[in-house]
């Protein structure tokens, strides 16, 4: 029998993470084995003496901040899921860093792309330092393996509510650090960032995805005018860094034309739309003759037509050699492969005869595409398109910083997004998840987004627009940012079902979304399990809901997931891929017989692991259900593991 406290387990470790990937390098007591590590590595690659990092004040709390286990519970909107009960997408109100740890077990490498806007600590848009975790310097000191005058400065720093870079760096270290869990092996993160902190968080990206997986650094023009900050240059852009999960896996998508003069250079055949690609002449070091010796020969031309042959016959007189300055090259194409492919080549004349051309497809669709530039340069991509969208969209001005929704569906693009994840931990007014539902709308994909965003009040001073809005239009009394975030998300759905409703497949696009906010753990969560046995405190205060919510996602379970409730013999337990759950008091051994009954009798019903509430089954009651189950292991039956959580 298993005993475990949500409040003491962190994310995965990287040594745990060594131990799925290597464990031959670990002894019986899970003890990590350098030497014999370092040994058949030295064998097998050359080991740098060299190293880089970046430092400063705040980077040991930083690193303790990211393996700190949660400190909250995950609460469902019962009454708002159960009207988007099909929905596959997330809304998650709350602490950022608090939610991705939640996600972790039940998303990790299950991300294929994450899009933020952070803070960019400007000095004008209220970002400073601090969290709720308060540590004493004898705490941190053990925590973090640093002595305990450095561990006082670095809490002088923290409490301090600084908005140094040290500070921003401290704050998004964690943050970033466990994304990168998330994603997938194809996957890939996008950050908006302006000169601020664009340095900085190249650096610390560096760090946390490696130097090797940087992408690229986009320049955004946003502001065509340019903004005016009194420094002597007008200000037209800001930046997006992207770095893959793994470079080698990762590969980019394509954008769709949208500019007449682009369209102009594609044509229609039978097979769709294509335009001039390459020359079929090879080049480079391996392109002469000699090299390639089966790959010269003949190519006769239809002066009239603009066929080819590769026999001789009446009209294709016209003899093509593939010869460059004089020079006897070869054809990227073998005989068989021109005759398979005769559609796909373009004949075209030229000064002096012929030369033939690959026609290039559209990767997109059946459109025409384009790939993407480092700069983007579009009106559609400026403050100016985002904001006319927002007054549009709410009758008034309610969000004043909100990314254009053109520029994130072509991030969602590039990042090649199929029917998988999107996550922004920085929501905001909700522009990720309108852009995931205006794709899916466009081509009828399947992309689902996972949106997180604090419940920032709205000054109603600094954003009377938007306090009014919140606190008279949506009747909410303690106006939040969270509140127009999901606002956002309603109207854009609704929005977007009328624009296409002639689309055949409208009907079954995802313009859903399943609510859950974070809740503080009770304290009895954060006592020792030695206090806690054979008391009875939890029954009473315990959020059922927010219980079961966080144990399914902690054991693996995506939150759109609905637990099924299962009656046995009047107790009720509840159930989702091989997972049982037993959370309330009053537990029997009758309710005991009654699950192994249905285990025997049900091939639906294969618990491979049973929990139970730890705060309302006594010891007594815990010993016999680990006796009986234990009992009903020494079948020939697959194995049942028995855990009490606290």
């Amino acid at each position: 029998m298993k005993k475990e406290k949500l409040s003491e387990i962190g994310i995965p470790s990287k040594i745990e993470e060594l131990k799925k990937l290597f464990p031959e390098y670990f002894d019986k007591e899970g003890k990590f084995l350098i030497e014999k590590f370092k040994e058949d590595i030295q064998n097998q690659t050359d080991i740098s003496k060299e190293t880089y990092s970046l430092e400063w004040l705040g980077k040991s709390y930083a690193k303790v901040l990211a393996n700190e286990p949660v400190r909250t519970l995950l609460r469902e909107n019962k009454e708002w899921n159960a009207k988007n009960n099909n929905s596959q997408n997330v809304l998650i109100k709350g602490d950022n860093l608090e939610v991705l740890k939640h996600l972790v077990n039940a998303y990790e490498r299950d991300v294929k792309m994450i899009y933020i806007d952070p803070p960019y600590n400007t000095g004008n848009d209220g970002f400073v330092y601090e969290d709720d975790i308060k540590f004493t310097p004898d705490e941190l000191s053990k925590l973090a393996g640093i002595d305990i005058e450095k561990a006082k400065r670095i809490l002088d720093f923290v409490n301090s509510k600084s908005n140094s870079h040290s500070a921003w760096l401290t704050f998004m270290y964690p943050r970033l650090y466990i994304a990168r869990r998330l994603l997938k092996d194809d996957g890939v993160i996008f950050v908006s960032i302006d000169d601020n902190e664009v340095a900085q968080l190249r650096l610390l990206m560096d760090e946390i995805f490696g130097e090797e997986n940087f992408l690229y650094q986009l320049t955004i023009v946003n502001n065509l005018n340019g903004n005016d900050n009194s420094s002597g240059m007008m200000e037209t852009h800001e930046y997006c860094l992207i770095y893959a999960k793994n470079k080698d896996n990762f590969e980019f998508g394509v954008l769709p034309i949208d500019d007449e003069k682009e369209l102009e250079k594609w044509q229609i055949d039978k097979k769709g739309y294509y335009k001039e690609g390459g020359s079929l002449k090879a080049t480079g070091v391996n392109a002469p003759r000699e090299k390639r010796p089966n790959l010269f020969f003949p190519i006769y031309i239809n002066k009239e037509s603009l066929d080819f042959s590769l026999e001789k016959k009446d009209g294709y007189d016209y003899e093509l050699l593939p010869i460059t300055d004089g020079k006897e090259m070869s054809w990227y194409w073998s005989k068989e492969k021109f005759l398979r492919d005769k559609d796909e080549v373009i004949v075209k004349k030229t000064r002096d005869g012929f030369s033939l051309y690959k026609k290039q497809r559209p990767s997109l669709g059946d459109l025409p595409s384009k790939r993407g530039k480092t700069t983007f340069y579009s009106p559609k991509y400026s403050m100016a398109n985002s904001n006319a969208y927002i007054k549009k969209l709410f009758n008034e001005k309610v969000f004043d910083y909100s990314k254009p929704i053109e520029l994130i569906k072509d991030f969602v693009r590039l990042g090649n997004v199929g029917d998988e994840y999107v996550l922004d931990f920085f929501a905001g007014s909700g522009t990720t998840g309108d852009a995931v539902m205006q794709l899916n709308a466009e081509d009828g994909g399947d992309r689902k987004f996972i949106l997180v965003q604090l419940p920032e009040p709205i000054d109603p001073k600094k954003s009377k627009t938007a306090y009014d809005f919140v606190k008279n239009e949506l009747k909410i009394e303690n106006p939040t940012i969270f509140d127009i975030t999901k606002e956002r998300l309603i109207r854009a759905a609704k929005k977007i079902k009328e624009e296409n409703k002639d689309k055949e497949w409208i009907d079954k696009i995802d313009l859903g979304f399943k609510e859950f906010e974070t809740i503080p753990m009770p304290e009895e969560n954060l006592k020792d399990i030695e206090e806690l046995e054979d008391v009875d405190l939890f029954r009473e205060i315990t959020d059922k809901n927010a219980l079961l919510t966080t144990w399914k996602v902690f054991d693996g379970i995506k939150l759109h997931k609905d637990l099924k409730e299962i009656d046995f013999n009047g107790y009720k337990g509840y159930y989702l891929e091989n997972k049982l759950y037993l959370v309330d008091g009053g537990f029997r051994l009758d309710n005991l017989a009654a699950i192994l009954e249905r285990i025997d009798k049900d091939s639906e019903f294969l618990p491979s692991k049973i929990v139970i509430n730890g705060y309302v089954f006594d010891s007594k009651t815990q010993r016999e259900i680990y006796e009986s189950i234990n009992n009903y292991n020494k079948k020939d039956l697959d194995k049942i593991e028995l855990i009490v959580r606290y």
